[in-house]
This record gives C-alpha cells, structure tokens and sequence, in this order.
C-alpha cells in the first residue's frame, strides 16, 4: 500500500517549525522531529535541570532529555511557544529515553512538542499517563506529542481507572505514537470535551499504533473514546485517521464515539474485537477504513446510533461477530431518550461500502420493550454484500420501513422486507487489494520500537532439563524467561515453597517419563503479572498439602499487577485434593482474568472442592474471571462440588464471555445430593456436547443479560440420553 498523501490540516498545528513534505510545507514527523537532538538546545539529565530550563524557555527553544531510565518523573511541560517557533521536549535518542516508575507527563500553554519518549516499566501516578493540560484550568493549545511510546504502562490494580493520553484544548496534534497492551480499566486514549476551551477542539489523531488491548472482561476497556454521554450532544470535530489498531478487543466498544462532528477516516481495525461504535453524538463520518477481522472471533465493523450519521466507502472483510458486534449494527433507539441511553438512528446514509464474508448485518439490533423507536429517514445504497457460506448475513429484528434500500448487490437473497433493495448475483468481482482501505501497519507508530508478535506466549524460548528433587521448580522457575519449556525427568519433585510466577512457561515431562509433583503450602503456583502456565503428561498429587480451607494448586494474585494469565492442562493427572473440604485446582480471586484455560485429555480425582472455581465477583458490575474455558477429553471422579463454577452478573452489555465448552468427558460421583455438575452464571455462549454423566445432578445455569447461547446434544445421563441442564434461572427481564 503507498503512503497516504501528506495532509494539510487547517490548524495551525501543522506549521511547528518542523520543516516541509516536499511541495506542501510538511515533513512527515519521523524526519522532523528528534533528527538531531544536539544541534539545538540543551541536553539536560536532572528532574531539576529540567524545571529549570523549562521556567527559562523561550519560543524555538528544545528541552532534551539524557538518554537512560527517569524513574518517578512527573513531567509539567509549560510554556508559551508560537506558530514559527514551538518549544520543543524532546529524547537525547529517540527511543533511549524511558520514563518508568511513577512518571507522567502534562502540557500546558501553546505551541509545545514533545518526541521521542518511552513509558514502561511502571504506571502512572495520576489520572493520565499523557495530559494535554495541567490542570483544570490550565490547558495546552496547537500542541503536538509525536514518535512517543506507551507499553504496558497500566496500573497493577486492573478496576483502577485511568487514561494512557488525555486530549483537552484545542488544535492539538497526537500523532505517529505507539500505545500497546493496556490491561486497567479505562480507554487508551480520550478526547476529553468537559470545559468549553476543550469543545469544537479540531484535535488531528493520526497515523498512531494502537497495539493489542486484550480482553478486560468488564466494561471500561475502550481503545479510544472521543467524549461523553454528558457532552454528548457537543461538537468536538476531532479527525482521526490513518490509525493502525491491531487486535484491540477489550470490549464491545474498540472506538466510542459519543461527541458530534466527528471523521473517521482511512484507519484499519485488524482481528479486533467489537466495533467503531457511534455511541452518541450527530454527524460523524466514517470513510475509506479497513475492518479486516481476520476471522478472529467477534470481530465487527460499525455500529450506528443517534442521527446524521453517514457510513460511506468503507471495506468490511472476514468479520465473524453478530449481534452488538456485527460487521453493521443499526441499533433501535429509545423513545424521547435519556442523554445517556440509545437516541433513534435518524437520516443515516450507509453507501458505497463493501461487506465481503461476514457473519452478521444486524438491523434494529437491540429491540425489546424500551428500545422500540426503529431507523427512520435513512439510506443503504450501493453497497456490496457478501455473507459467510450461501447464507445472508443480514437479521432484522424490527420494522426496518424507515431505511431505503436500492442499488445494493449481494451474493445471497435478503430478509423479505428489504430484498428489493438488492440484486442477487452468483459471481461478484471485488477489488483485488484493499489498496486506498485503511493502513498498513508499518506506516504508523514510530519505526525504532518492535510491535507486538502475534505468536503464542508459550513459544519455547529455551529448553531446561529438570531432575527429579525438593524445591526443584521453585527454584528453576524463580529465574524463568517468557516461554521458556521446562523438560521434567521421572520422580518425584516435591515442593515447600510457593511459586510466584509472572511469565509465560511450560512445564512437560519428557518422553516417556513419570514426574510426580507434591507441594506442601495451600497452592504451589500463584500466577501474576503475566503469568501463564502449560502443564503436559504431570501428575500432582494434593496428600501433602496443609488442611486448611481454600486450598488451590493454582491460584492468582495482584500483588505484582494482574495481566490476563492463559492455562493449559494436557494429559495432566490430579488426585488426592481432599485433605480438606474444599480444595480446588484452579481458583480465580477477584480481581484476576484468564483469557483462556484448555483442559484436554486430563483427569481428576478425589478432589473435595470446586475443581475449576472461576465465581468471585459476585458485585453484579459485568465483571467475570475467564473468557473461555474449555474442557474435552477429560475425566473428573469423586469430585466433592462442582467440576466447574463460572459468575458474571449485572446486566452490562459491552463483553462477549464467559463461554464454557464441554465436549466428550466423562463425570462420575460429582457434587452429592447437594452440588450440580456445573454452576454457570451469567454465561454468554456454551455448549455440553457428547459426554458421560453418573452419579451427578444436571447443571445449574442462569441467565442475565443479552442472548445466550448453550447447546447440549448426544450426552448420556446414567446410560440413557437425558436432559443435562437443571431448571434454567432467567433473571434477564428483572427490574
């Protein structure tokens, strides 16, 4: 794909001394900003010698920073710069300046940029990483941060709240940065339109890496927000584009837009869960972006709220979700609407896009006893529809006589109601590339920062022989590198300490051997941070460990931040949790989130508590512990509660989980009179397929938001094919 053409935007922004794109007076940022750090200003290496030069600053001044780690530096970056001659802050070497600890940065004034700095190793203190403001009060105006990093900058506490780049102002420019793996609630980045002076802002969002946000299980895990449903119905006419947002996927919502007059333009949304929501706010544009899932799941386009909104020239490619993560969602909206619930799609214009192999076109999505105001005054047009299979991707779910549908070809008939609008052809020719569709990835973010694999966390990084003995693993694992594979010999490996892990690592016995592992303290691993954990052809035995309630082999913490942790148990082996009444082998505290655990080809025995007990966050806030648990393969027997506890309450709407799959494993003597199989709270999608039941009760589920989806076929209940499920509990319609 070529690079875009420089842009010429009307703020004066783009004139910050920062030389010229041949023929329009604009160099692209990578070459003008940092090329050369020492031909102007001063290098200075001191919290102090800071402050002091940035009290003495005058316009076309440069601030740069020593190249090493600053540690606990709260940067307030104030002055007065003009349109000519900006103040500049920026990195000795881009790149090799790295703000860690509890550092921040504010601007404030006019005029001012800042390049080439690095965030990681900490989070910060306040309430953004990055501020276009100091205070309240005090703001910054024709501003601009460039070639800047943020990585893995996120508080230890994942419910505590915060934002990586707070905009305010006006005419601010953020643009070629890189923003990765943002674990804590918050969005990434905001657009902040809470005083006058930061409305109507014409901020330039352009260009930037938004890296993987993984999944936060909860509401709250935006990439990028531009305002709110208090400020909702104010213009901010930020633009924002040429953006690269790569697997960004912590909620229903990766852009929420809930401001007017804003333009979404040539970005790209790869294998990202969720839409470019247009959540609230009139008049926004959304042209010439790529949507390409990917077929990751989830994946969607763009959902489409509130009035004058105009969808146009678009490509939508291998997208696999549906419903509010449709490749096109038309919402149903609220009679006379509140501010903040879901105003009536009003005179939007969808023309021009191409749908090529995607799941789901949802129209009046939504609909139910308060949503009941349909699309009125609006036009689809002349785009190009292609489903998944010979399939139609479009459900409507209410009246949709209030959108007109003409010109539009489609590789499968739609809904009676609409089919008129289309044309049915076998053979539709589509564009070769997706050329002048969004952006490459290369083409945004900074160039000496790597971004993100997509390869497994458990890539084997080295291979480490381990011999049977006490304290073997705590002491191996205390050293552990992400992915790195320990290979176990037969024997025992007894353990009396507990193994605080934060990385990635696999532990598997080698061929042909039979290790045995015994641990002595309530759980052996306490996965934090990062921590994953891969256990394959183990035997663990519970004799050892203490009496005393609450017991877990493997457990999470938040002691040193919590990340999303993965688990894989393969043709593992668990006997003897039962020297208390209630030992489980995996226990999620609150607070923590797997974004998976794959059991297969495992068993468990004598174990006297839940064996998967993934229920604390009983507060009914959205919140759960696990996007997907999976189980095949596997036999569970003598199990004191149930095999699996799974809790996700409220009714909020923005996650996808939990899902829980249970396929062709065998229960025996599980839970007594008094326990179910499963307990599944709150679950989204599931299904309890070609599997052996005796001596169980049906599992228990209950329903509590959106539409869930749990199949059971071909399992059998004391040899003959029974129902599975116990009397379902809808709490959905509760008041």
């Amino acid at each position: 794909m070529k690079r875009p053409p420089c842009m010429i935007w009307i703020a004066a922004v783009v004139t910050l001394a920062l030389g010229g794109c041949e023929g329009t007076g604009f160099n692209p940022p990578w070459q003008a900003v940092g090329a050369s750090a020492t031909e102007r200003g001063v290098v200075i290496d001191t919290p102090a010698a800071f402050e002091t030069a940035v009290e003495a600053a005058k316009p076309g001044d440069r601030i740069i920073l020593a190249d090493g780690v600053w540690t606990d530096f709260d940067i307030l970056f104030e002055g007065e710069g003009t349109e000519g001659a900006p103040i500049e802050l920026a990195a000795q070497t881009p790149g090799q300046v790295v703000l860690s600890g509890q550092s921040s940065l504010r601007l404030a004034g006019q005029h001012l940029v800042v390049s080439g700095l690095v965030f990681r190793d900490g989070y910060t203190p306040r309430n953004e990483v990055i501020s276009f403001r100091k205070d309240a009060e005090t703001l910054a105006f024709n501003s601009r941060v460039t070639n800047t990093v943020i990585d893995g900058y996120s508080n230890p506490v994942r419910s505590q709240r915060d934002l990586w780049v707070g905009l305010y102002g006006r005419n601010n420019v953020f643009d070629f940065n890189h923003l990765s793996g943002k674990q804590n609630a918050g969005p990434t980045l905001a657009v902040r339109l809470n005083t006058e002076e930061s409305q109507q802002n014409n901020h330039r969002i352009a260009n930037n890496y938004f890296g993987p946000r993984p999944v936060f299980g909860s509401n709250g895990g935006e990439t990028f927000r531009i305002g709110t449903s208090h400020f909702s119905l104010t213009e901010s006419l930020t633009v924002v584009e040429n953006n690269f947002f790569d697997r960004c996927s912590g909620e229903v919502e990766i852009v929420s837009n809930k401001s007017g007059g804003n333009v979404f333009r040539g970005n790209t949304f790869y294998a990202s869960r969720g839409t470019l929501t247009l959540r609230h706010g009139n008049g926004t544009l959304v042209e010439n972006n790529l949507f390409d899932g990917a077929d990751a799941p989830y994946t969607g386009g763009v959902r489409v709220i509130n009035g004058d909104q105009t969808i146009r020239n678009n490509y939508f490619k291998d997208l696999t979700g549906n419903r509010f993560s449709g490749a096109l969602v038309i919402m149903n909206g609220v009679p006379n609407s509140p501010i903040n619930r879901y105003h009536q799609v009003d005179n939007a214009l969808i023309e021009g896009n191409i749908f090529d192999g995607v799941a789901a076109i949802e129209l009046g999505e939504g609909s139910d006893a308060e949503r009941t105001a349909v699309p009125v005054n609006s036009v689809f047009r002349q785009n190009t529809v292609i489903g998944q299979g010979d399939q139609t991707p479009f459900s409507l779910y209410d009246d949709m006589s209030g959108i007109a549908f003409s010109e539009n070809t489609a590789s499968a008939r739609a809904p009676e109601g609409i089919a008129s609008g289309f044309e049915v052809a076998g053979d539709i020719a589509l564009p070769s590339t997706v050329e002048g569709y969004g952006i490459e990835r290369e083409e945004t973010g900074v160039s000496w920062y790597p971004k993100p694999s997509d390869a497994s966390p458990f890539e084997q990084a080295r291979e480490i022989a381990l011999a049977p003995g006490p304290d073997v693993l705590s002491t191996a694992l205390a050293d552990a590198q992400a992915g790195d594979h320990f290979v176990l010999a037969s024997g025992r490996y007894h353990e009396s300490k507990l193994v605080t892990l934060g990385v990635p690592v696999t532990l598997r016995a080698a061929n042909g051997a039979e290790p045995v592992i015994s641990f002595e303290r309530p759980s052996l691993f306490l996965l934090t941070g990062n921590g994953a954990l891969a256990l394959e052809g183990l035997r663990v035995t519970g004799e050892a460990a203490p009496d005393g309630k609450g017991n877990s082999f493997i457990s999470t913490s938040s002691v040193e931040g919590s990340g999303n942790h993965l688990l894989e148990l393969k043709d593992v082996h668990i006997v003897d949790f039962d020297v208390n009444g209630g030992f489980s082998v995996v226990s999620a505290q609150k607070g923590a989130f797997f974004d998976r655990i794959d059991v297969e080809g495992s068993r468990f025995e004598d174990i006297s508590g839940t064996v998967f007990k993934l229920d604390p966050e009983t507060d009914d806030y959205g919140i759960y512990n696990s996007e997907f648990l999976s189980i095949k393969d596997s036999k569970f027997e003598r199990i004191g509660g149930p095999v699996v506890s799974v809790y996700r309450g409220g009714r909020d709407e923005s996650t996808f989980g939990p899902h829980v799959d249970i396929s062709r494993s065998e229960f025996r003597d599980i839970g007594g009179a008094d326990a179910p199989l499963m307990v599944l709270h709150g679950i989204q999608k599931g299904s309890f397929t070609g599997n052996v039941i005796a001596g169980a009760e049906p599992l228990a589920i209950t329903l509590t938001t959106g539409l869930p989806v749990f199949r059971q076929m071909d399992n059998t209940v004391e040899g003959a094919a029974q129902d599975t499920f116990a009397a379902v509990s809808d709490l959905r319609n509760r008041k």
